[in-house]
């Protein structure tokens, strides 16, 4: 059985980091930085429960700015969330960190990973992650899109993501479009990639899986194979009957992946 609490970290003075941490009761295993994509932490509360079942202890924070939590004005690159998340897990002690990140968490993940001199991080797992360029497979700008043609180009099942908003909440309509406006912030005008990035992965050494639906429509699986190039050790695994978000719509195929990357990454 997990033990599951939420804890919020100062990062600095101005910028706590609230985080759920998970594991076992006889849990020993490694860390593991769970990072979510533009759609919040609720989609990855499996994924959580499901690694520290298996003896990890993990650390799942929601991106300041997500969620109602607070963001300060200069946090605005996902530079900056990429060293608040390294500064995070040197605050919290621990070493030999698998990553794992999810759209834009992804991306997060790669700027983190690239930024890791002292070597924290020894497994990384990309899931459908933005954050490159690639020519002739540009990433669709989920705002451009109505609810419905949304599902189609995210799901291999479009009916489980036709969600009618007018049917939110108001509380849920404040929550999305307060995401809404973090992520605005982090697409500086300019989308969700960074034009350094994919060159730079090529210094990475950490072994890596990017694992890509075969069905996804904002970021191809051509991209998905282009992003796993970059990297000089990394394995392209594409899970079918799956869009953007393959945990959810492959759980099984997918957690059987991860589980074999990070068995085969840890020390």
């Amino acid at each position: 059985m997990a033990t599951t609490t939420v804890r919020t970290v100062d990062v600095h003075p101005d910028l706590p980091v609230t985080f759920t941490e998970a594991r076992s009761s006889s849990g020993t295993g490694r860390t593991v930085l769970v990072l979510h994509g533009g759609a919040g932490p609720a989609p990855f509360a499996g994924l959580v429960e499901h690694l520290a079942a298996t003896g990890a202890h993990v650390v799942a924070p929601v991106h300041p700015g997500w969620n109602g939590t607070p963001r300060p004005e200069w946090l605005t690159g996902v530079d900056d969330y990429a060293l608040a998340y390294l500064h995070l897990l040197q605050d919290l002690g621990v070493r030999e960190v698998a990553v794992i990140g999810s759209s834009l968490g992804g991306w997060l993940a790669a700027e983190l990973v690239v930024r890791d001199l002292g070597g924290l991080v020894t497994g990384l797992v990309l899931l459908d992650a933005v954050g490159i360029v690639v020519e002739g497979e540009p990433v669709v700008d989920v705002e451009s899109l109505d609810a419905r043609a949304l599902a189609a180009h995210t799901w291999h099942d479009p009916r489980r993501g036709d969600v009618d908003p007018a049917r939110f909440t108001p509380e849920q309509r404040a929550v999305r479009e307060a995401n809404t406006l973090t992520m605005r912030r982090l697409k500086d005008g300019r989308g969700l990639y960074d034009p350094k990035l994919r060159r730079r992965l090529g210094r990475v050494r950490v072994p890596t899986l990017v694992v890509w639906g075969e069905s996804d429509r904002l970021v191809t699986p051509a991209y998905g194979a282009a992003y796993a190039a970059a990297f000089p050790d990394a394995r392209f695994e594409v899970v079918k009957a799956a869009g953007h978000m393959p945990l959810l719509e492959q759980p099984r195929a997918t957690l059987a992946l991860v589980d074999e990357h990070l068995r085969r990454t840890a020390r």
